[in-house]
C-alpha cells in the first residue's frame, strides 16, 4: 500500500545527522513489507490529494497546534477531508492536530514536559492491537498534549500524567501522544541537547527510564497492522 508522510517538523540538526529525520524514524518503524513510503513537508509542499495514499502516518514537530502558522490550519482542513479516505496514524505534534481537527483541545500542560518512558494503561482491546498488551512503555517528549477529548473521538491509551495519550477519531484514524518511532539512543539524545528546559534530576530520571524496558516494537506492530486493515469510511470503531 502507498503510505504519505506528512513531514511537520524536524530533530536539532546534529541529531539529525546523527539519527535521520522524523519520516526516516517513521520509515524504519513502519517498515518496507508491503508499504511504499512517500514524504511530503508539509510546511512547504503541496498535500497529497485525498485518495492518493491507502496510509497517512504525521510525524512530531516543535511547532504547537495553536500556533497561527496557515500550514497547520491547512493541514487541519486537509485532516477533516481526508479521514475516511485512508487509513491515517498521528504521532505527537500528528496525534494533537489530528485531535484539534476532530474537536479535542490542545495545550501546554500545566503539569510540565513528559519525557523518558512513559507507562500507559490500554482502555480496551481492539482488533489490530496484536500483540496484545494491557499496558504499554514507550518514550515521550512533550509539553503539550490534548487535555479534553471530542464527541467523535475515544480512547485507546491513558495515564495519570496523560489522559488522552491514544486516540481512535472515527474508524480509519488512530493517534498516540508516545513516540513509538524514537529509539531510546534518539530520546537520550534528545533530552540532552534540550538539557536546559528541564530541572537536573528529572533529567536524570527520564534518562534513566530509557535504559529499561519499553514496548514500542509493539506499538509499532499494532500500527502496521492498523494500517493494513481495509478503509471502513463509516465513522463507526
Amino acid at each position: 500500500m502507498k503510505v504519505a508522510i506528512l513531514k511537520t517538523g524536524a530533530p536539532p540538526p546534529e541529531l539529525e545527522a546523527r539519527f535521520g529525520s522524523y519520516p526516516d524514524m517513521l520509515i524504519e518503524m513502519i517498515g518496507h513489507d508491503g508499504f511504499e513510503s512517500e514524504v511530503f513537508d508539509v510546511q512547504t509542499d503541496p498535500l497529497p490529494e485525498r485518495g492518493e495514499h491507502q496510509g497517512v502516518v504525521i510525524t512530531g514537530s516543535p511547532s504547537g497546534v495553536y500556533d497561527g502558522d496557515a500550514w497547520i490550519q491547512n493541514l487541519k482542513m486537509w485532516i477533516i477531508g481526508a479521514q475516511g479516505h485512508c487509513k491515517m496514524v498521528g504521532i505527537c505534534f500528528g496525534h494533537q492536530v489530528m485531535a484539534k481537527a476532530n474537536g479535542c483541545d490542545v495545550k501546554k500542560w500545566p503539569r510540565g514536559w513528559g519525557i523518558g518512558v512513559h507507562s500507559y494503561q490500554v482502555d480496551r482491546r481492539r482488533d489490530w492491537m496484536e500483540p496484545w498488551l494491557e499496558t504499554v512503555r514507550l518514550p515521550a517528549s512533550h509539553q503539550d498534549q490534548v487535555i479534553d477529548r471530542g464527541a467523535s473521538t475515544w480512547v485507546t491509551l491513558t495515564s495519570g500524567f496523560c489522559p488522552y495519550a491514544g486516540l481512535i477519531h472515527g474508524r480509519d484514524s488512530i493517534s498516540f501522544q508516545g513516540h513509538p518511532e524514537f529509539t531510546p539512543e534518539f530520546a537520550k539524545a534528545l533530552i540532552d541537547i534540550r538539557g536546559a528546559r528541564y530541572e537536573p534530576h528529572f533529567a536524570r530520571q527520564a534518562m534513566a527510564s530509557l535504559d529499561g524496558p519499553n514496548d514500542r516494537l509493539v506499538v509499532a506492530q499494532w500500527i502496521q497492522n492498523f494500517l493494513r486493515q481495509p478503509i471502513d469510511g463509516s465513522g463507526r470503531i
